[in-house]
């Protein structure tokens, strides 16, 4: 849809070669007059292509010289691939003109200017290793223990910070949180300090310094205003806020800023995204033409209609509405399983159909919101020899915190796996240096005997020093603690014990970085995959096996990844796993972000449905099996917001009630949600008056003082109402701030 203000677009017959085969509002957003232009590109509506020939039509109609042009996109291929195009519509080679990311194009920038922020213009970017090293070198020079304290959580806070655009003179006070004893921000002068006595800069201050370089050296600003009269920006829904403020700048004169994106796929806030900067476009350039790109290109009817209607739900967008000329294809099929393992035989029954029907499994993806959930349908696939890639990480078995636990687990059950104790020796650390340890492997090779026998000896002597050898006879006696307990208790309960004793579960708990929430959730699943088996024996086997079924990359495969990884991709057939609250949308995620964290998880639901072509499959579990055990799950409420007319309900009873029950599972009930789904589904029809029926109201009502009770931390009384969040003291989970909607009120 085009918004008024825009020129028609010229007759069909008059277009230029460049210009053939574009619809009307792709034609209406590339041969826009000169100004700021938002184009709300839907998925599938072919973006890139609008985005390239917008530039190469600039440049053809000669509104701009290859020099005179700034083009960002986010990554290297697409910079490479937005170049080749732009040379195929103008059928030469094309250049001087500024096209890259915001890193490079930041670098090329202050190179030029180098001097101006205390720089050289040979300056050396820092890889991740060297500003970790760095970063240590300064947390030991204030005297703190880099153990509390670790360098890789300094890191990220301080990268934050760049994102927001702040030297360490603008950091709000209320920004600089525990860290380091509440020096985080004297660390981080000390640091930037330190890059320029090196002639340095990390990935950050690339744009930070141009920042600096624009804000207090009015000059430097003016030449680039002067020098682009064009901008162009892809992704424009990703940008965090440093990148928007050095595009506002420089675009801010002029004004012939073109940014193309898509609120609605704005998932990535953890990285530092900033969905408002798409949504304040028209508040920054006032006077904007907008121009929605609808048509859709690569799904069929139902699936859009599905992700249009969800969508709709988010107070925080421009708003649009897919559509297609294509058939509206088969309906969007939603399925409410026993539990996750159901759910992933479910899933490997229709992979199997499709290949019978002779359809290639490259064309199918199973997409999930956390890392923890693709072990199931690993299990499910190795066991069927169903050929299957996991993209964007390692498979399960393969992840660093995993084989650190099943390292723990083997030298427990074989004492003389060196490379398993050499792995695990000094994680989480112990004291440990080099030196030590280089020790222990020269006295096992000349004894000849294993690392283990070597560290029993040596504990016993005084070669080591003294802080060394307590921490290694503290290790012995713990591993042969624990071999007790392998003769006496289940196998689950050992490996809960061995990662709580060993401190390894303690260590990524104090770990604040992005990843580490993820790490421990597979640390739970793991803790999990133990308890199916009798014994830990049992249960190491069982692993080398999964680890020995390694598939040709060449073949036929399906894929496997989380929802985040898939944005920009698609496949024929998707499978989106794990629709229960609490799992999709993520709790932690509305814990801590409330509203605004509930919308980016739609968003992503979002995304997940529209990556399918022709087949998207819906599935949750009424039981899933996590770290405290089985817990009952309640369908995910964008479930609910899933449109009738589109969607297929999936009626699976006789397929859970013949299946073999896993151990320890609930038995079946009347107040069981799955079974409650079922009943209501049958009394009154459609699931979305079923699932509405189990669902909490998100405007439920709750006053100061209610009764409430919670899933997951029980029953609590409510002490403050903010909106949507409520904070609750919970009788044994003390005090928290969740979403009205996860809470019932009790008498």
């Amino acid at each position: 849809m085009t918004e008024p203000g825009l020129p028609q677009p010229m007759p069909v017959a008059t277009l230029p070669p460049h210009l053939e085969g574009l619809n009307a509002e792709q034609l209406a957003a590339v041969t826009a007059p000169d100004g700021p232009l938002l184009v709300l590109a839907g998925a599938g509506t072919g973006k890139t292509r609008v985005l390239t020939t917008r530039l190469a039509h600039m440049l053809l109609e000669g509104r701009a010289r290859p020099g005179e042009v700034l083009a960002v996109t986010f990554t290297n291929k697409a910079a490479r691939e937005m170049n080749e195009r732009v040379e195929q519509l103008l059928r030469r080679p094309v250049q001087g003109m500024w096209l890259g990311t915001f890193h490079s194009i930041g670098a090329r920038i202050l190179r030029r200017h180098a001097e101006r922020v205390g720089l050289e213009s040979g300056f050396t970017i820092l890889d991740t290793d060297d500003q970790l090293r760095l970063l240590k070198q300064l947390i030991e020079a204030a005297d703190l223990d880099v153990k509390k304290w670790p360098p890789r959580i300094l890191g990220g806070i301080i990268q934050r910070w760049k994102d927001r655009g702040w030297a360490p003179d603008h950091v709000p006070t209320a920004e600089y949180g525990e860290f380091a004893l509440g020096r985080s921000v004297a660390l981080y002068k000390a640091y930037q300090a330190r890059l320029r006595t090196l002639n340095a800069c990390d990935f950050g201050d690339l744009l930070l310094h141009n920042l600096t370089l624009f804000k207090e050296h009015a000059d430097v600003l003016e030449e680039y205003q002067r020098r682009f009269k064009a901008v162009l920006v892809d992704e424009y829904q990703d940008t965090n806020v440093a990148q928007y403020l050095w595009l506002r700048l420089l675009a801010q004169v002029r004004k012939n800023v073109t940014c193309v994106g898509d609120d609605d796929q704005s998932i990535y806030s953890w990285r530092g995204a900033e969905v408002g900067n798409i949504l304040r476009f028209e508040q920054d350039f006032p006077g904007a033409a907008v121009v929605r790109l609808e048509r859709n290109y690569r799904s069929t009817g139902h699936i859009l209609g599905c992700a249009s209607r969800l969508i709709t739900h988010n107070e925080s967008r421009h708003g649009k509405t897919l559509w297609t000329d294509d058939v509206a294809g088969e309906p969007v099929r939603v399925a409410g399983l026993w539990d996750d393992e159901e759910e992933a035989r479910f899933v490997g029954e229709e992979l199997e159909a499709l290949q019978r029907a002779g359809e290639p499994l490259r064309g199918a993806a199973v997409l999930v919101r956390a890392g923890f959930q693709t072990r199931s349908f690993e299990e499910r696939f190795i066991a069927i020899g169903l050929p299957y890639r996991v993209v964007g990480g390692p498979r399960f078995y393969e992840r660093a915190e995993i084989r650190d636990a099943i390292a723990y687990l083997r030298v427990i059950a074989q004492p003389d796996d060196d490379l398993a104790l050499e792995r695990i020796v000094n994680v989480p650390r112990r004291g440990l240096g080099d030196s030590t340890l280089a020790h222990l492997r020269a006295y096992a090779r000349a004894r000849d005997c294993s690392l283990h026998a070597a560290v029993r000896e040596l504990v016993e002597t005084d070669e080591l020093k003294p802080k060394p050898r307590r921490a290694l006879s503290d290790l012995v006696a713990t591993f042969e603690r624990w071999r007790g307990l392998m003769e006496t208790a289940p196998a689950r309960e050992l490996c809960e014990t061995v990662l709580e004793e060993s401190g390894y579960v303690a260590m990524w708990q104090a770990d604040k970085s992005p990843d580490a929430p993820g790490r421990l959730d597979n640390l739970k699943e793991l803790v999990h995959a133990v308890g199916e088996f009798e014994s830990l024996s049992g249960f190491l086997e069982h692993v080398s096996l999964v680890m020995e079924n390694v598939t040709d990359p060449t073949s036929d495969m399906a894929t496997i990844m989380t929802l985040h990884g898939a944005k920009g991709l698609e496949f024929d057939t998707v499978f989106l796993g794990g629709w229960e609250e609490g799992v999709f949308p993520n709790q932690r995620a509305l814990d801590e972000g409330g509203r605004a964290a509930l919308e980016e998880e739609r968003r992503l639901a979002y995304v997940g449905i529209t990556r399918s072509r022709r087949r998207c499959f819906v599935l949750f579990a009424a039981n899933r099996r996590l770290y405290q055990g089985w817990v009952s799950s309640l369908p995910s409420r964008f479930v609910d917001e899933l449109p009738a007319e589109h969607c297929e309900f999936l009626h699976r009873d006789g397929f859970a009630a013949n299946r073999l029950r896993s151990p320890g599972l609930p038995p079946r009930r009347d107040g069981d949600p799955l079974a409650r789904f079922n009943a209501a589904r049958s009394r009154k029809g459609p699931i979305v008056e079923a699932v509405a029926e189990i669902v909490p109201d998100a405007d439920g009502g709750f006053d100061i003082g209610m009764r409430i009770f919670h899933d997951k931390f029980g029953y609590g009384r409510i002490e403050a109402v903010d909106g949507d969040k409520l904070d609750i003291a919970f009788d044994k989970a003390g005090r928290k701030k969740v979403i009205a909607s996860f809470v019932q009120a009790v008498p």
